[in-house]
């Protein structure tokens, strides 16, 4: 049909005056603009007919998969294909009289139907992903990374296929010439491929995903994961700042994962306060009788009491050999105090629970000896724990006088100001 057109084109164009020649060109032209336009219609039909009916289509379907591919415009995509088909079908059977043309035509089709189909490509990744963090296992295990390292890999061999068109040779040819420069990629794709190895270690073991707390002081990281990409994982700081943490960084640098604690119904305390070691002493019968008054330890203090009066009078030891004696102290007294107090919070999970509670001793440093408060509370918003954290720390920093106990305080210049200095004279 194209050498039929194109002998009644010639003809014509030599009845109206023009030489053999002229015409075989200007024939050549005429048909190639015929082409064109054919090529433009056909595209206008699907990109615009056509995509508007399966829209119409779409948009009746329970599915949510069908509407992300058609909002990503994916068909839109496939339609450039068309008039590349068109013209490529015409310059492979038309333009063979044209040996100098065709190859270069050709070429740049190649060229053309490679970076559309590299886009398509990328489009339907994307597309995909989108499909993917609509369902529930999204939230677990993100692929944002893979999708990324996907999209890299098709965009690589279409650039090596575009290099090797233009240059004349073979995929293969090209990529043997590559070896030397392979040095250069892996320098240049390190991250990337860091990233990848990372990001699969961290999807199977389940060491982080989105929505995550997770602290990183490496990195000045406190806040929630908003994104896990091939190289970087994005983090919204409780302060509303953004930090982008190399993925790699997550496998070869340790980051604390609060997900834990959010999913059980606690979250821990473990705070100390330091007890000046000069106000620790044995109690005597009005302290005792003090203690007494207080209702929470009133039955402790009278059986412990009864217990060790029991004890010494077992052994027979004098009430004035105070160091022979079992005696309760101040110190003993007071922790005991703490524990019953932590046990009756309303906010806190008891000892009775599957949650530890603990009123101890740590070791006893300079600044006196640390008496630390081990539970956890019931709250788990920040704001909240917080208020549940500082009602427990100011009662108890209240009630430690009440024991003729001191806090230690390191000195403050005021307090070496009042300091009388001895007279040397």
């Amino acid at each position: 049909m194209n050498s039929e057109l194109g002998l009644k084109i010639q003809e014509w164009l030599v009845k109206y005056g023009f030489s053999e020649s002229y015409a075989f060109y200007a024939k050549t032209m005429v048909i190639f603009l015929i082409v064109l336009l054919i090529a433009f219609i056909a595209y206008f039909i699907t990109s615009k007919i056509l995509v508007n009916v399966i829209r119409r289509f779409v948009k009746q379907t329970k599915s949510d998969w069908d509407d992300i591919l058609l909002n990503r415009k994916l068909l839109n995509r496939f339609s450039q294909f068309i008039p590349a088909i068109i013209i490529y079908a015409y310059a492979k059977n038309g333009l063979e009289q044209f040996p100098n043309w065709q190859p270069t035509i050709l070429s740049a089709i190649y060229i053309y139907m490679i970076f559309i189909g590299m886009f398509v490509l990328n489009t339907f990744m994307n597309a995909i992903h989108e499909v993917y963090l609509s369902t529930p296992m999204s939230k677990d295990r993100p692929i944002k990374g893979y999708i990324q390292t996907i999209i890299i890999i098709v965009f690589c061999i279409g650039i090596i296929l575009i290099i090797s068109i233009i240059l004349g040779q073979s995929p293969g040819k090209l990529l043997a010439s590559l070896g030397a420069i392979a040095a250069i990629l892996l320098l240049v794709f390190r991250d990337s491929i860091l990233g990848l190895v990372s990001g699969i270690q961290l999807s199977a073991n389940q060491m982080v995903k989105i929505g995550d707390w997770i602290t990183m002081p490496s990195r000045n990281a406190d806040g929630d994961v908003l994104e896990i990409t091939l190289n970087t994982v994005k983090v919204q700081n409780f302060d509303r700042t953004i930090v982008f943490i190399p993925t790699y960084a997550l496998m070869s640098e340790s980051f604390q994962n609060w997900k834990g604690m959010e999913e059980s119904e606690g979250r821990r305390i473990a705070r100390s306060v330091f007890i000046d070691l000069k106000t620790i002493k044995f109690c005597d019968r009005k302290m005792i009788e003090k203690f007494k008054n207080i209702k929470l330890i009133k039955d402790y203090i009278i059986t412990k009491q009864n217990e060790i009066d029991e004890y010494n009078n077992s052994f027979d030891i004098d009430e004035n050999d105070i160091v022979s004696r079992r005696n309760l102290t101040n110190i003993g007294v007071f922790r005991k105090y703490c524990e019953f107090y932590l046990n009756n919070h309303p906010k806190l999970h008891h000892s009775d629970s599957q949650y530890t509670l603990l009123v101890r001793h740590l070791q006893p440093t300079e600044k006196g000896l640390p008496i630390q408060i081990y539970v956890f509370s019931k709250e788990q918003k920040w704001a909240n724990y917080e208020e549940v954290q500082s009602d427990i720390f100011d009662h108890i920093l209240a009630v430690i006088p009440e024991f003729e106990l001191g806090i230690f305080q390191s000195p403050s210049s005021e307090d070496l100001r009042r300091l009388k200095m001895p007279n040397l004279s």
